[in-house]
């Protein structure tokens, strides 16, 4: 079985790879030249953990193939997944695939797209004369893991009203499948809710405990030993229950918008979702304000930034509370050193009014204050003894919780971390 997948995104990108990874024929395809050819020779335009070892291996295996013939390539693909980083003029290119590809070829909108977008687009198609199904099958893909999201997700999501598409989507998952992957198949507007609803769901939960660790501040209680044992509750489970500035990521404001708007058209009050948006919003001012207090007044202060990517193991800053914490540390007056192992390219086509450092050392440089802000891992290993050298302050804030609290107050740091004493 021929996949075409079409896009040359971060999403089509991942999934081409992951695809062929899993032994079937791909082509990723798009009328971007440039940027297929730049993925035909490997150059990667991202980070993406284990991802470029992935592309290399699949295209010596000439499993991967990259192309910009748009209509040769949906001509001879048994299965089309439409898998664009934006929804924009994703009607036209569904239509324009169907066109071209063989008649009983099913239309996978993996496009993160509003609720009505996969109806509309089989009404489209069909009002073409044509009988492709249409699949909506988003992808629940986190940047950082999204190599492990793809080979172990918690379900397989797949909205169609065709019998023989389901067949065909499952038979692209096969070792999945196989594996005991849960398969949900249910209509295309219930597909599209849950990647807004599960956006959602985890925007509240963040939120609840980021209130929850204002909470331990004030009572002289952990949010991260509150988190644990909340965890541990097997009707909540630990994922996504951890104290932070906010919930980052490339979707998450524009996932929560579409639903809003979907609520409100349709007369809903949605006030879980109100509520949990706002302070969603006011967690990263709530940060800002804490580090102005510990360094009395950020005016002219010197603030080291470790991390600027959305989350570890992937050089994507959209989203990223680190990036708007950094923004709103600059309109308060502080001056910025960066550092990121991976996402400084990225992040400096965003934010000029930072200087970025060759290493977390050169950051923390004559600066009042370090502050995690992406949950490196490599930043538990750092030098602190040296980091306390060069520092001016001993003051290190932790917006993930992520170092040795103990250890660092032990070397004569003053360490604050969220929602703990």
């Amino acid at each position: 079985m021929q996949i075409g997948v079409y896009g040359s995104g971060y999403l089509a990108t991942v999934m081409s790879a992951c695809l062929a990874d899993l032994g079937t024929p791909v082509t990723c395809f798009d009328t971007d030249a440039d940027a297929i050819l730049a993925l035909a020779q490997g150059a990667v335009p991202f980070y993406e953990k284990n991802l470029a070892e992935i592309i290399r291996r699949n295209v010596r295996s000439l499993r991967l193939s990259y192309s910009t013939e748009v209509d040769m390539q949906a001509a001879k693909s048994h299965v089309i997944v439409i898998a664009q980083d934006s929804p924009e003029h994703v009607d036209q290119v569904a239509v324009r695939i169907a066109t071209m590809c063989p008649k009983d070829a099913p239309i996978v909108l993996s496009t993160p797209v509003s609720v009505g977008t996969a109806a509309r687009i089989e009404e489209m198609v069909r009002a073409k004369g044509l009988n492709n199904p249409i699949v909506s099958h988003p992808l629940f893909l986190t940047n950082g893991c999204a190599v492990e999201d793809f080979n172990w997700p918690d379900r397989l999501l797949i909205g169609t009203k065709s019998s023989d598409a389901v067949a065909a989507v499952k038979q692209l998952y096969r070792p999945l499948v196989m594996r005991g992957i849960p398969v949900i198949v249910t209509g295309f507007e219930t597909a599209e809710l849950v990647r807004e609803a599960g956006t959602a769901f985890v925007a509240t939960k963040i939120s609840f405990i980021n209130e929850l660790a204002s909470l331990c501040e004030k009572v002289n209680a952990d949010a991260v030993d509150l988190a644990l044992a909340l965890g541990l509750d097997k009707r909540i489970s630990p994922r996504c229950l951890t104290p932070g500035v906010g919930m980052g990521g490339s979707f998450v404001e524009g996932d929560m918008d579409s639903l809003a708007s979907l609520a409100s058209v349709n007369g809903v009050p949605l006030k879980v979702l109100t509520a949990a948006r706002d302070v969603q919003r006011n967690q990263t001012i709530r940060m800002v304000q804490k580090i102005s207090v510990a360094v009395e007044n950020l005016a002219d202060k010197r603030v080291g930034l470790l991390g600027l990517s959305f989350k570890p193991h992937t050089s994507s800053v959209a989203g990223s509370t680190s990036m708007e914490l950094a923004r709103q540390l600059f309109t308060q007056g502080a001056k910025i050193n960066a550092y990121d192992p991976v996402a400084m390219v990225e992040a400096e086509r965003e934010l000029k009014d930072v200087h970025y450092c060759e290493n977390a050392y050169l950051a923390a440089e004559g600066a009042d204050a370090l502050v995690v802000g992406t949950g490196w891992p490599e930043f538990r290993a750092l030098d602190f003894a040296r980091m306390r050298k060069v520092l001016r302050r001993p003051l290190i804030i932790d917006t993930k919780n992520l170092l040795d609290s103990e250890r660092l107050r032990a070397m004569g740091y003053q360490y604050m971390g969220v929602g703990r004493a």
